[in-house]
């Protein structure tokens, strides 16, 4: 079933802010820093210094796990 958006918390340099996420993008999202060997907030640090300013970091975010799940570049 389906689920709406939670909202997830991220510290980027350090400042807090938050982002709405589906639980599938969110666990992936994990799941790609834990591989990655980064912490989570340092890898929304290096999507949110990628995308441009017409794009919010929710939708970068996924994104960024639609790229990784394809094995295309991001951005």
């Amino acid at each position: 079933m389906m689920q709406r958006p939670k909202k997830r918390s991220l510290t980027l340099n350090g400042h807090r802010t938050s982002v709405s996420l589906e639980d599938e993008f969110w666990l992936e999202f994990l799941r790609i820093a834990q591989e990655q060997g980064k912490a989570i907030n340092a890898l929304a640090v290096e999507i949110d210094h990628a995308r441009g300013l017409e794009i919010g970091l929710a939708s970068a975010i996924r994104l960024f796990v639609l790229s990784q799940a394809l094995g295309r570049p991001f951005p």
